[in-house]
């Protein structure tokens, strides 16, 4: 059905006049009623390949050459006219973060009823019954309200159904799904790539499914390409490639996921497979790196003989559903529920669960960015919720925040090396910002940064760069506490891997105690010595991650474990 040959393809770059590199000689195959994966890091050309194949370059900046037949003809070699009759109606696609790719102004079905009157040129009554239909098919709930409904208000799962439907309106041949499941829950993940294998079924539709995860590709996917810089490094049915990979930066891709099976001291990066002479195997790079019960015992024994360095009693964050003129409480959203716990020193306590299960409150409410609306919350030993204001901001020197979002928590007027002094100058440590810029100098190189990247704003980094770079901020006033809220839920798994490691070492030299939340029950399984699952606000679950990883108590925490993506393979 589609035959990429020798595509390359190169973009302008304005600010240097120059003409840059994406793609290199990459040749693709996908068969009728066949799942191609693309997989790789973010900048490894996956989503310039697929958007090659729908034109969806500026030309004006954009060269692209090569061959990419689909049905007989070589869709580079079209009109824009011509194309057009392609996109949608023979090719459709389904793009990453469909809050960005829907109009908020819009509601969900006048976008999709508007692309079938635009392709079919149907009425509007016969597209609305086509649109309702098509919600059915894609398992929204209350298709009719959802027709009326805006964007803001579904959640991340419901608007990726609206995206598949939009994409399936016109009845395409070819699907090409570019990170549908990135920012969402493991369970809705789960749901989508469920979902995407009994439509392609049912309509016997070929599909591109792109990621930069590998195992979220062998739950989809019959064939699998993987690029790396621009290049098609290996490409191999499914089986064989997650049996016997070929290539040291897939060896690397699969290695670098957190594996719930495995209890190791640090994750496998690349970077290992890449650089290591000799092309070592899985075996001989984990060889010597996971921790064995006795060092496990004795870990555990120190930190639980110790005071608790955090203590949360009956702790609620309660929110007032108003309505009416003047605004009368009528309810209360129970963000946080009554939860109880304690995190001890030097520890990393695991926190576990779905978007809206009250995991963030909680973290916000500890740092009180959100007000507690009950409970005890006590800091060394020290009431936190009867602290005064100034006395608070004293005591969040020792608690440290990292943001999910390390681009929109860094101020894009400010270079990074000012960013992280900054919280220096506010609470007046140091004589002089000379002093103040050495500190930063030292943090930068212990995140694994360059002095060079001291007078360098946020855009100019990477997604992982950036991740460092709040990691050396919240580290300036040197913490004895952090809490990471979904601090790499966002990153390329390579990237990931290397943020939690070190994140690990950190704790090691630096005697850190973490709170670390996250979704993904796999990463916070490799990195906690405690888990706490989270749902509606109340702890439905909390133990040794090995215990709760292998006999879940709560059926919730069960549905978290089967929903992680590759856990089922067969090969």
């Amino acid at each position: 059905m589609l035959n990429v040959r020798n595509l390359h393809i190169q973009f302008f770059n304005k600010a240097e006049k120059t003409w840059l590199n994406a793609v290199n000689d990459v040749s693709l195959q996908l068969e009728k009623g066949k799942v191609l994966g693309i997989v790789g890091e973010s900048g490894s050309g996956k989503s310039v390949t697929s958007f090659s194949i729908m034109q969806l370059h500026d030309p004006q900046y954009t060269r692209i050459g090569g061959e990419i037949i689909f049905d007989g003809a070589d869709l580079l070699k079209l009109t824009q006219e011509e194309i057009r009759s392609y996109r949608g109606n023979k090719i459709a696609i389904i793009f990453q973060e469909p809050m960005t790719a829907l109009n908020p102004v819009f509601t969900c079905g006048n976008q999709v009823q508007e692309a079938i009157m635009l392709h079919q040129k149907v009425d509007k009554t016969a597209a609305k019954l086509k649109t309702i239909a098509l919600f059915e098919e894609v398992q929204l709930p209350g298709p009719e309200r959802i027709f009326n409904s805006y964007p803001h208000e579904l959640s991340g799962g419901q608007k990726q159904r609206v995206m598949i439907a939009m994409a399936l309106s016109c009845d395409p041949e070819l699907l090409i799904a570019d990170e549908p499941t990135t920012a969402l829950d493991v369970t809705v993940q789960k749901t989508i790539l469920q979902l995407l294998r009994k439509l392609k079924d049912e309509r016997q539709m070929s599909m591109i499914f792109i990621s930069h995860d590998l195992s979220v590709i062998s739950e989809v996917a019959d064939e699998v390409a993987v690029m790396y810089k621009g290049e098609l490094v290996e490409q191999a049915a499914a089986k064989e490639l997650f049996s016997h990979p070929q290539h040291p930066y897939t060896r690397g891709l699969l290695a670098c996921r957190p594996n719930p099976e495995l209890q190791l001291k640090r994750l496998p990066v690349v970077a290992d497979f890449l650089d290591t002479p000799g092309n070592p195997s899985m075996a001989e790079i984990l060889a010597g790196n996971s921790y064995n019960p006795e060092e496990v015992r004795i870990r555990r024994e120190g930190l639980y003989q110790q005071r608790p360095l955090l203590q949360l009693q009956e702790l609620s964050t309660w929110f007032p559903v108003r309505k009416g003129l003047f605004g009368r409480t009528t309810d209360h959203i129970k963000a946080v529920d009554g939860v109880t716990l304690d995190v001890y020193p030097g520890e990393t306590l695991g926190l576990v669960g779905e978007s809206g299960c009250g995991k963030t409150t909680l973290g916000r409410s500890i740092l009180r960015l959100v007000e507690p609306t009950a409970g005890t919350l006590r800091f060394e030993g020290r009431d936190l919720l009867a602290l005064n204001k100034k006395a608070l901001r004293a005591t969040r020197k020792d608690i440290q925040l990292i943001f999910q979002d390390p681009y929109s928590a860094l101020n894009p007027r400010l270079t990074v090396g000012h960013a992280i002094m900054e919280p220096l100058q506010v609470h007046g440590l140091f004589v002089s910002d000379a002093e103040r810029k050495k500190v930063v100098m030292d943090l930068l190189a212990k995140v694994g940064l360059l002095p060079s990247h001291f007078d360098r704003y946020p855009h100019e980094f990477s997604g992982g760069q950036r991740q460092r770079i709040v990691i050396a901020r919240a580290l300036a006033l040197q913490p004895k506490f952090i809490i990471c809220d979904e601090s790499v839920s966002a990153l390329d798994v390579s990237v990931q891997a290397q943020v939690l490691n070190l994140l690990r070492q950190l704790q090691q030299e630096l005697g850190l105690t973490y709170i670390f939340i996250s979704h993904d029950l796999s990463v916070v399984k490799h990195i906690s010595d405690r888990m706490v699952v989270m749902n509606k606000g109340k702890i439905v679950e909390q133990s040794f991650p090995e215990d709760i990883y292998h006999h879940p108590k709560d059926r919730y925490t069960q549905r978290l474990i089967e929903a992680i993506p590759g856990r089922n393979r067969q090969f």
